[in-house]
């Protein structure tokens, strides 16, 4: 992102947690009423994620409010804020106490309960005893060395256009490759564009970011665009299947917006989980953190796709046959991809 981009929203960033600081030192004995409001007050004003969330927020206030009294403990206070949260649906929110800690409960289940991958077969059957890691890819090839297979389980792990360029390098034969996202739960966003540095570049836009700028549910800076990474060296033009499920969220799902401004890159399996607006964090007036997105990622498209960033290929993943055969129906279908479109 641009450099202007980056400094605003870290100011915004700070004036919040400076404004939450000040408010938490000078009512050091809030009551659970304050708490409870200043909450859905900070959330109120500054949440990017309102109309792809469907929720009204006056609505749940109305509903939950009346349970506050001033008799209740901190268990209980607590365990209705985290309520109030939790009607957000989004892994980015979180409330914080020096006893707990809550998340959403709808998006906890979807990265478990709808996962696309079981990686006991991924690592006995795809990867093998042999498998080579190159910074934070495990790789091998398959089809007698005509696909690169990577596995990359969360993007807080290092990767480099360097590296990239090694493994491709150690698969000479490969006709195109394979990049395996599936349970990723995010991480950098700095490895987004590490990943995609290996990939043709011509200043493509890859997708854009706004800052929630205002009280009003819909006040935003301007659209920003992030652009793709300048390719220093040979651009991997092979065809490149992603395989992604629900349980990719925040920079994965990013990543899958990415794709977008390639032509040479598909997404396939399942609906990643989403999350890609960026948190911020504040103080309650009781002292317990809170954490919720203040900005929004825009697609080449158009959309917005919080909720998840549909595949181009929907591969619904077939966990019965998988336990049984010991076969990925996913990983295998990319293969027949790769090899069918060899020539992309």
């Amino acid at each position: 992102m641009k450099r202007w981009y980056t400094a605003a929203l870290l100011a915004a960033m700070l004036f919040i947690f400076s404004a939450c600081e000040k408010a938490w030192m000078h009512e050091p004995r809030a009551t659970p009423a304050q708490v409870f409001d200043y909450l859905w007050q900070r959330v109120d004003k500054q949440y990017s994620m309102f109309d792809v969330k469907q929720v009204d927020w006056s609505a749940v206030y109305r509903s939950l409010r009346p349970m506050v009294n001033d008799t209740m403990g901190s268990d209980s206070l607590f365990a209705l804020c985290a309520a109030m949260l939790d009607r957000l649906n989004d892994g980015h929110v979180n409330l914080v106490g020096t006893f707990d800690v809550s998340r959403s409960d709808t998006v906890h289940r979807r990265f478990y309960a709808q996962s696309g991958v079981d990686m006991n077969v991924v690592v006995l059957n795809y990867l093998g005893a042999r498998y080579h890691s190159t910074g934070g890819l495990a790789h091998t090839s398959l089809c007698n060395g005509q696909v690169i297979y990577l596995y990359y389980g969360s993007f807080n792990n290092g990767v480099s256009e360097a590296g990239l360029r090694h493994i491709i390098a150690f698969y000479p034969d490969a006709k195109g490759m394979i990049l395996d996202l599936r349970g990723n739960g995010g991480g950098s966003l700095s490895n987004v564009n590490n990943l995609l540095s290996v990939m043709p570049s011509n200043g493509q836009i890859l997708y854009y970011s706004q800052i929630k700028s205002g009280p009003a549910h819909d006040q935003f800076t301007p659209l920003e665009p992030t652009y793709a990474p300048v390719n220093t060296g040979r651009p991997y033009d092979h065809p490149v299947v992603v395989l992604t499920d629900r349980g990719c969220f925040s920079a994965a799902s990013t990543f899958a917006v990415a794709t977008q401004a390639y032509d040479n890159i598909i997404l396939m399996g399942d609906t990643t989980g989403g999350g890609m607006g960026l948190p911020t964090m504040g103080v309650l007036p009781n002292g317990w953190r809170y954490r919720f997105s203040i900005t929004r990622t825009i697609a080449l498209d158009g959309r917005n796709y919080e909720n998840g960033v549909p595949p181009d290929i929907l591969l619904p993943f077939d966990r019965p046959a998988c336990q049984t055969t010991g076969r990925d129906n996913i990983i295998d279908s990319a293969c027949a991809f790769i090899l069918e479109h060899r020539d992309l």
